[in-house]
């Protein structure tokens, strides 16, 4: 099944801050390269990502054809822009279990999304645009929780956070050329372009990435974890070996897989309520509050209104988006590579007070246009903090928070935690987007000093409770997690 589940082996002690250095670390999985069929696995399942940065980017671009044409008011257009995250919400609720049940888990996804980018194109009117901004928005909710966790189960331990984060890097993708394309189309055509991968857009040839997908995820192996869930043994070891290469030896993860499979079928799949259990809060807070700090530290205000921020402050739009444009992928990149480097927790403090700074810079623009200061500096400083602000998003706040969710839940819970992490994330999308115009009107000064002090506690959260993954199995990382909870 291509759905996402994990494998965590239980050991009674474990440390959080350093990487497990057991006889279970085995070095030929350490050193062995990423097989094709990881390689091919990860490429199929982002396809899907880039539709949801696609979806991200599009209400920034189009605001105001989309109000001009349609008669919308902001009210109507602020609910156009939230209702996907609606949608991601009833998707997030059924992403685990969606995924523990049907195998074509991220095909419903596609299906949905293309369903939705039609409706939008083809929209005469206010209810149509909501209907298919509410249908891309399930197929985000469930592509959100499925893709990161499928490819951490995927991939071998010391280039699981690289791989992972390609999600949030095609996501970014996705993001960047809606706004690069948003200055140049109209929002229908733009609609359209949301259903395309970059390859169209610079020669004829190309295919529609969930098209990519539906068809690319008959080609990979399903997820060994899951295999060994269901006693399929014979297809469990062939799908590993397959995963790792021909020339790889597996006799040490698999003897760890099969091992905590045993221990876990006398556990029954856990429900909501059993995830509020003492010995898994520490997963809980983690994965729960990275997410809150995540949404709550405005990135969706920015994403989805870029635009309009720029046009607050003064500067010009089409100049604005197109310098987020050049940002972002990069920095996305920078953070792909630096995953299994620096480790997760460095990545994630740097980019959280560079988040910080670029929300600070914003309120001081905002603060001086108020004041009527530097009237020429103000407009340059707003572009500098969004950029900065951008930027430091991508390296790090972006993917890792998924990264980390992905490795931190037992399977037995794995479905009602993605299910739990995924609606906190996007309520957290839903209220900033839909609420972000408004706060505006009310102080574009106290607006982004509220999200500068957000994102500053979030470098404390992570400092403070946010263990190190890098170079530790999905086993090694939940034993230490579980050990720590029961002390």
């Amino acid at each position: 099944m291509k759905g996402p589940y994990g494998i965590e082996k239980a050991k009674e002690d474990g440390d959080l801050e350093k990487p497990f250095l057991g006889p279970s670390s085995s070095s030929t999985i350490m050193a062995s390269s990423s097989s094709i069929s990881v390689v091919l696995g990860t490429f199929f399942a982002v396809s899907g990502s880039y539709i949801f940065g696609s979806a991200v980017g599009f209400s920034s671009p189009t605001q105001s054809g989309i109000m001009s044409e349609l008669g919308l008011s902001l009210a109507e257009y602020s609910f156009f822009g939230s209702i996907m995250t609606i949608g991601a919400m009833i998707g997030a609720v059924l992403s685990g279990r969606v995924s523990d049940i049907i195998e074509q888990a991220m095909w419903v996804s596609d299906i949905l999304s293309i369903a939705g980018w039609l409706a939008i194109y083809f929209a005469k009117d206010a209810w149509w645009l909501d209907l298919g901004r509410l249908s891309v928005g399930l197929g985000v909710g469930l592509i959100s929780y499925a893709v990161p966790v499928f490819i951490a189960e995927i991939t071998p331990k010391n280039l699981r956070g690289s791989f992972t984060t390609v999600h949030q890097l095609m996501i970014c993708c996705g993001v960047s050329l809606t706004y690069l394309f948003g200055t140049v189309v109209t929002w229908r055509t733009l609609a359209l372009i949301g259903t395309i991968p970059p390859p169209l857009y610079v020669s004829l040839e190309g295919i529609v990435p969930c098209v990519v997908q539906l068809l690319g995820l008959l080609l990979v192996p399903e997820s060994p974890r899951w295999l060994a869930k269901v006693g399929k043994e014979k297809e469990f070891e062939a799908a590993l070996q397959r995963l790792r290469g021909k020339e790889a030896d597996i006799t040490q993860e698999v003897a760890e897989i099969r091992d905590y499979t045993k221990s876990l079928q006398l556990q029954s799949e856990g429900g909501i309520l059993e995830l509020f259990d003492w010995k898994y809060a520490q997963s809980l807070i983690v994965g729960v509050g990275l997410m809150v700090l995540q949404q709550f530290g405005g990135i969706n205000g920015v994403a989805f209104y870029a635009s309009a921020i720029f046009t607050t402050a003064g500067f010009s739009s089409g100049v604005g988006t197109i310098a987020m444009v050049v940002v972002q992928v990069p920095m996305t990149a920078l953070g792909v590579l630096l995953m299994d480097k620096s480790g997760r927790r460095p990545l994630l403090m740097v980019s959280a007070a560079g988040t910080c700074l670029g929300c600070f810079l914003l309120a001081i623009s905002f603060l001086m246009q108020d004041h009527r200061w530097c009237k020429e500096v103000s407009p340059i400083l707003a572009l500098v903090g969004v950029l900065v602000y951008t930027g430091s998003f991508s390296l790090g706040m972006g993917g890792i928070p998924w990264v980390i969710m992905s490795e931190i839940f037992p399977i037995n819970m794995k479905g009602s935690a993605g299910s739990l992490v995924s609606l906190v994330s996007w309520v957290g999308s839903w209220i900033v987007s839909y609420g972000f115009n408004f706060l505006m009107h009310w102080s574009s000064l106290g607006t982004f000093f509220i999200f500068s002090s957000i994102c500053g506690l979030t470098v404390i959260f992570v400092a403070k409770l946010v263990p190190e993954t890098k170079g530790r199995t999905l086993e090694e990382i939940q034993a230490s997690m579980n050990s720590f909870s029961s002390r």
